[in-house]
């Protein structure tokens, strides 16, 4: 067993072992503990939860708290919602509770704990029937009053309460983002429900946690947005992926229809490679809104259906979707830098052109490698022929020449000191120009005699003192 797995095994077992402890003192005080939402779900499905979350019935607030401070050091970060952990433990306590929806914002809820409330009335403000599943944790009984055991077992999200439910919108999201993750369908009645809600009162943060979960969970991230189509939910927060639905390409590079389809197909794929990227998080938003720039760019010319320069023009469009989602510099600089070369591996792994051109595109990304991932994500499909997957071979073999090639010893401003320039503004471009030299395989030594005639020529163009150069 490797050190990581013998770490998370440990830990869950010390997770497990503390709630048993609980619900033992719990117990001897007349009450009862019992494991609840994902953990309980995920068990049936044989998934691995590393989530622990136990809800205590049938003892007083007061009583729970001399009972945790018994098991170790009582942390409470929302006693007024009946909610402890204890430190150094993975386990989230809770106590049954009301909840009353008071106002549009996710936190306006008025909450009263009330740990008699019995199981029935603190399952039913969970918000579909598999969350509403609870297990004894000492005697492992299931307690389902709403069927979750027959959902899980037919796939399908189902919604408890239509007015508890429709309390809070983000469980349009929480549905779809289900969905794609367990491979499930939503019923009809839920879909229903969902179309009436409003959406555009979450936050951005909300949205971004359940987009993550889709796009970095899901084997087949695409449902999650099938999802919110089905449901009539793509307006307000991703218009734009509305916009790519109808939105024609040229048929014999891409047989599979729209530009919707396309990104649905293209986000699964990259589902597949997300885990080899440097942030896969980021990837995925980069398979998303790659071909944003088509809503602006597509044409009709001759006959033939066009999007040139999309990935250009569009960069507007993607950098409004993805600062609408995430407030993340790093994720949102690394799309917008990717976006921009998407088209380049395949085109370049087609054509086999010199090592200058793929040196050129590899040191523009931001990463290299996730770069040739993302063309095998979006590989073209040519009409009547075997898919064209763009050679990654090819990219890859030209990324290790890339990288032989940045680790040869290359000109430097101390350089072009030592060659007696005087530093200045100017460094830059010659520095500039020295990197594209390096790029084109040009040897040290030859590329500084190369910088040092390209400043001359500048400083006569310029008329600087000609004693600056010598």
């Amino acid at each position: 067993m490797s050190g990581d797995r013998a770490v998370l095994q440990g830990t869950d077992e010390l997770n497990r072992d503390t709630a048993r402890r609980i619900a033992r003192l719990v117990d001897a005080a007349g009450g009862r503990v019992f494991y609840v939402g994902g953990f309980v779900r995920d068990k049936l499905l044989g998934i691995d939860n590393k989530d622990v979350d136990i809800e205590v019935h049938g003892v007083e607030p007061a009583a729970l708290q001399t009972i945790l401070r018994e098991v170790g050091t009582l942390l409470s970060y929302g006693e007024s919602f009946g909610i402890y952990s204890l430190a150094g433990v993975g386990i989230d306590i809770a106590m049954p509770r009301r909840e009353r929806k008071t106002g549009t914002g996710h936190r306006d809820f008025e909450v009263d704990v009330d740990p008699f409330i019995g199981t029935y009335e603190a399952a039913r403000r969970r918000d579909f029937t598999i969350n509403a599943l609870m297990e004894d944790v000492l005697t492992g009984e299931i307690v389902d009053h709403f069927g979750g055991r027959d959902d899980l077992a037919a796939g399908v999200i189902r919604h408890i309460d239509d007015v508890t439910f429709a309390e809070d919108p983000l469980r349009v999201l929480r549905g779809a983002q289900f969905a794609a993750r367990f491979g499930f369908t939503i019923a009809p009645e839920t879909v229903s429900l969902c179309r009436t809600m409003d959406l555009s009162d979450l936050s951005k943060e909300r949205i971004e946690e359940e987009l993550q979960k889709a796009l970095l969970k899901a084997d087949r991230p695409s449902i999650f947005f099938e999802m919110m189509r089905e449901m009539g939910q793509l307006d307000v927060w991703f218009p734009e992926l509305e916009q790519l639905i109808g939105l024609e390409q040229d048929p014999l590079f891409h047989p599979e229809g729209d530009v919707w389809t396309h990104t649905m197909e293209v986000i699964d794929r990259a589902a597949q490679v997300r885990d080899k990227c440097s942030d896969p998080y980021a990837f995925m938003l980069l398979a998303l809104t790659h071909d944003l720039g088509k809503i602006v760019t597509t044409e009709e010319i001759k006959g033939r259906i066009h999007s040139y320069e999309h990935e250009i023009k569009g960069l507007p469009l993607v950098e409004s979707f993805v600062r609408r989602i995430t407030g993340e510099k790093a994720v949102i600089d690394y799309v917008l830098n990717m976006v921009p070369l998407h088209m380049r591996p395949n085109v370049l792994a087609y054509s086999k052109p010199a090592v200058k051109s793929t040196n050129r595109m590899f040191d523009a990304a931001v990463c290299p490698e996730d770069l040739i991932y993302f063309a095998m994500a979006d590989r073209p499909v040519i009409s009547g022929t075997d898919q064209f997957t763009g050679d990654s071979d090819f990219l890859f073999e030209r990324l290790d020449v890339y990288k032989e090639m940045m680790e040869r010893p290359h000109v430097r401003g101390r350089d072009l000191i030592e060659a007696g320039l005087e530093p200045g503004e100017y460094f830059g471009e010659l520095l500039d120009y020295a990197h594209k030299l390096r790029l084109a395989g040009i040897d040290r030594d030859a590329a500084l005699k190369q910088v040092l005639a390209y400043a001359r020529r500048n400083n006569r163009k310029q008329k600087r003192n000609p004693d600056q150069v010598k």
